[in-house]
This record gives C-alpha cells, structure tokens and sequence, in this order.
C-alpha cells in the first residue's frame, strides 16, 4: 500500500486531534495537528500537503459550522488544488451541502470510523494530486499556445496548424486560458 502524502489536522479538541493523527499516521507521510485555522494557514504552502481535515467548529458552544466554511474558504485560496474533508460532531444535509458548495471534497460526521476516515484522506489525497497534475498540464498548454502564437507573428491559422489544431479550437483553447 502506497503511503498518502503528508496531511494538516485542524481541529481545536487535543483527544479528537490526537485520535485522527493516530488513525491516518499508518496510511500518510506525516500527519500534522494544529489547534485553529490561523495556524493552518500559517502552515500552509501550495504543494506541501496531500490534504487538509478540518474541523468546522472552533468556538465553544458553537454549531453553525460557519467557522469551518469560512476557513475552508482560506485553505482554498491559498491552495486552489487542496482538497479539504470537513468534519463535525454537528450535522445534517443542508450543512453537507454548504460544505460541498463551497469546495470541501468530503464532509464526515464525528466519531468516525477509522476506515472510513482513511478512505476520506486517500481520495481527497487523490483528488489533490489530479488537481496539481491537471494544473500542470494546463500550464504547458498554455505556454504551447503562447510560442505558436508568438512564433507566427500572431496569426491564428499558422499558430493553429504549427500546434496540429484547426482554428476553432485554438480559439476555444485561447478563451479557455484567457489569452
């Protein structure tokens, strides 16, 4: 079985946070713990994480989740790739839903089951590392049609036929990139 890459721990409770790092410290890389959302975003850098679970609940009393929706929010910003399973001993549909909306990848209900909080960080691992490489082969795209472009002199016919496309698709693929 392939190790998950390393993994950030959100959650403000020490027993639940310490519960989670020996769950996943089997299946991942690293797991690291930290008590709020400020300290994740003190930690995160693009690419150092396979994924983030998070708590959405930081302030006592609270059940509203807003803290762990606005948080995600920053995760995502930060990170447009990470993927983020959000999670809360307080739950129902529609708070799922706001959840999935607002880019959480999954949304788990505590306590869980170890097994079915594994398999939560491997596709949200998964989901990330799909992320990054799309990202990355957009990237090349987009230089690939930036030098046809320049190399033409700027005329989409040759530009298209140097990349082996026909113009309509140049064109679709220039809007796509914003070029």
């Amino acid at each position: 079985m392939n190790m998950l890459p390393p993994l950030l721990i959100v959650e403000d409770d020490d027993d639940v946070r310490q519960a989670a790092q020996l769950a996943l410290e089997p299946y991942v890389e690293r797991a690291e713990a930290v008590a709020c959302p400020e300290e994740a975003e003190a930690l995160l850098v693009p690419g150092r994480f396979g994924c983030v679970l998070l708590d959405m609940n930081f302030v006592a009393g609270a059940r509203s989740g807003q803290e762990g929706i606005d948080a995600l929010s920053r995760l995502k910003a930060q990170d447009p790739c990470l993927a983020v399973v959000l999670m809360t001993a307080f739950g129902g549909v529609s708070l799922a839903v706001a959840a999935l909306k607002r880019g959480a990848h999954d949304f788990m209900l505590k306590p869980w089951r170890n097994g079915d909080l594994v398999a939560a960080v491997r596709s949200a691992s998964e989901a990330t590392l799909a992320a990054r490489q799309s990202r990355k082969l957009d990237e090349v795209e987009r230089d690939a049609i930036e030098g046809a472009l320049a190399r033409s002199g700027g005329n989409i016919a040759r530009a298209a036929a140097g990349l082996g496309l026909s113009r309509p698709a140049l064109y679709r693929r220039m809007a796509r990139h914003g070029l």
